[in-house]
């Protein structure tokens, strides 16, 4: 006896949903008469055209135009995973056939390894989708509107190698999420935008990529309006800038990945708790003199520059509550560059009352390495764990080590 077919239709339409692919859904109708019209309620839809030969991508256009027109209930979810060209033209009408349907997760990934014809998204994804929680939009270009509708309901927003009519664009696009929560960006050489503004009071978390093949400039960066904000992500190793244009009080974890002026972002997130800072270079001005970082209790400290040992006691003066450190350094010098290490006339607080964790990878144990670690273990009265290691996380031992790494 066919026991999962006496099941009910609730049950039935979920396990639809889990299927990979609408291909495999609608193979389901072949089972039996009782299976026969339940793929057409299903509420989350996968297209995949990878399962299709370039030979056959008319079919696969014409599988999905059937399966939307069909499909008798309203979709949840709908996503594409397309990459060859002449199945990404349709894109137009697949999207309108979705605002239809009050889509309320909508995904189009375009694999460009496999095309390189633009594929531009309609202005009905402007107007139509009304009712959109979650947008996910990679490697398509965005189409100029002079209006742009309230996104009312949509909290996040993934914008990945996508291009855009402009800045001023961009300022509008997020200026219309009034309830924006999730943000994710990673900008592409060509997408037509050097200053990327999120201005969104609403945001909780902003994850904000500028690729390494992007040109070097200076004009290169970020404006950060978001005082919500819980989670900061910043990675531009370009040489451009971030600004932050408001302070951050609820921030708890915060990646700086930046090239440029980490000064005025770390101003801003004094309340942050776990900090990742990669620094490829610094400064004296690289650190926000007088600031103190009160909640801050995990820190992460990667560069590859070779005087980061004032960057790291200003911030161990800073952090009087940091209960774990690590360090992770990448530093290639030349036979006449010497470090300078100054034993500080005063212990951080830190050391003295909060510290438990310290962690050193891809130590070398040159002098004034092993003047910093005796320094550090000598002063640190609660010291539970150590752990010192010759060995890179990494497979390089250059800038490229100073990537996404998280604490």
């Amino acid at each position: 006896m066919d026991r999962i077919s006496q099941l009910s239709d609730t049950l039935l339409l979920r396990i639809l949903s889990e299927l990979p692919t609408a291909k495999d859904v609608v193979a389901t109708m072949v089972l039996s008469k009782r299976w026969l019209p339940l793929w057409k309620s299903v509420p989350h839809i996968d297209f995949d055209d990878d399962s299709y030969e370039d030979t056959d991508t008319g079919r696969f256009s014409r599988f999905v135009d059937r399966s939307l027109i069909l499909h008798k209930a309203p979709i949840e979810t709908l996503h594409f995973e397309l990459s060859q060209t002449s199945t990404v033209a349709d894109i137009g009408i697949w999207i309108e056939m979705a605002v239809q349907r009050h889509v309320r997760d909508l995904s189009i990934n375009i694999d460009c390894t496999s095309s390189t014809t633009p594929v531009t998204v309609p202005r009905s994804l402007y107007t139509g989708c009304g009712m959109l929680v979650n947008l996910n939009l990679t490697s398509v270009t965005l189409t100029d509107a002079s209006t742009l509708p309230s996104f009312s309901t949509l909290k996040y927003l993934y914008l990945v190698f996508v291009k855009y009519p402009g800045e001023e664009f961009v300022r509008r696009l997020l200026f219309s999420c009034g309830v924006l929560e999730h943000l994710y960006v990673e900008q592409c050489f060509d997408d037509n935008v050097t200053i990327f503004t999120v201005k969104v009071p609403s945001l909780k978390s902003a994850i904000l990529h500028k690729t390494q093949d992007r040109y070097i400039d200076d004009e290169d960066g970020f404006v950060i309006d978001a005082p919500s904000l819980e989670l900061l992500d910043v990675y531009n190793i370009t040489g451009g800038f971030c600004t932050i244009e408001s302070a951050m009080p609820n921030i708890v974890k915060a990646n700086v990945i930046v090239n440029h002026g980490p000064s005025e972002i770390l101003s801003a997130i004094t309340s942050v708790k776990r900090l990742y800072l990669c620094l490829p270079s610094y400064s004296k001005d690289a650190y926000p003199v007088g600031s103190v970082f009160h909640r801050l209790v995990c820190l992460k400290i990667c560069t590859s520059e070779i005087e980061w040992f004032n960057l790291l006691m200003c911030v161990l003066k800073d952090s009087p509550s940091l209960k774990a450190l690590k360090l992770e350094l990448f530093c290639v010098r030349d036979e006449e560059q010497r470090s300078c290490w100054n034993e500080p006339s005063s212990v951080p607080a830190c050391l003295l009352s909060s510290l438990e964790t310290f962690e050193w990878v891809n130590y070398e144990g040159t002098e004034e390495e092993k003047e910093v670690v005796a320094f550090i273990l000598r002063s640190g009265r609660c010291l539970k764990k150590v752990n010192i290691s010759s060995e890179t996380t990494t497979p390089t031992r250059n800038l490229s080590a100073c990537t996404r790494l998280k604490p």
